[in-house]
């Protein structure tokens, strides 16, 4: 029996120390496993092996289409939600009366970092009727000349050229009065296009 015992005790030994080695083989492969993922994805440098980014992509389009820098904007009350977390500017904003004879001054406040889109978001929300619908415009600044291009929504039953001219007075005249008389932009011209062509007034 004690031969038996002599036997059986370096037997258990030698299968502790195994099982205790391949819980360490485990670890050591996990590791090495984990090390090989983050190696695989962590993105490398070289230009043959970069996915543009979303920027990269816009400044891209921006390039097809020269009449603007700024990005398309849609005509919803998320530009205004936009506007209440930004740090804001106080501006005159000229709207028109309800006989559209004369342009009205009423002071209100717009995102300090993008004024003049601010402005143009103000008279656009004031702008839509039940049959004239704008889906969303741009707002573009060089050399001191604003150029707010403007989108139809496809919704819409009327179209830009079809407005009154006591409606394009509110309109146009509300923008380029208010881009113009508010010193801090800058601003000493507006042009206005619909998808990068020119709106003849």
């Amino acid at each position: 029996m004690n031969t038996n015992k002599k036997y059986i005790i370096p037997f258990i030994v030698v299968a502790i120390a195994s099982s205790i080695s391949s819980c360490n083989a485990n670890q050591a492969s996990q590791n090495l496993d984990q090390t090989a993922t983050a190696a695989t994805t962590t993105p490398t440098n070289s230009p043959s092996s970069q996915i543009p980014s979303m920027a990269q992509l816009r400044a891209k389009s921006s390039v097809e289409q020269p009449f603007s820098t700024e990005p398309f904007t849609e005509n919803t009350a998320l530009s205004t939600s936009q506007a209440a977390t930004d740090k804001t500017i106080n501006i005159t904003l000229y709207t028109s009366d309800s006989e559209c004879q004369e342009l009205i001054p009423n002071t209100v406040s717009v995102p300090a970092s993008e004024p003049a889109t601010g402005i143009v978001s103000k008279i656009i929300e004031q702008q839509d009727t039940g049959d004239f619908n704008l889906s969303g415009y741009r707002v573009s600044v060089k050399n001191r000349i604003a150029t707010v291009d403007l989108r139809i929504s496809p919704d819409s039953k009327r179209q830009l050229v079809s407005l009154s001219q006591c409606e394009q007075f509110a309109l146009f005249g509300s923008l380029r009065k208010s881009l113009t008389s508010n010193a801090q932009l800058n601003i000493k011209n507006v042009r206005f296009t619909e998808r990068g062509k020119k709106i003849i007034l």
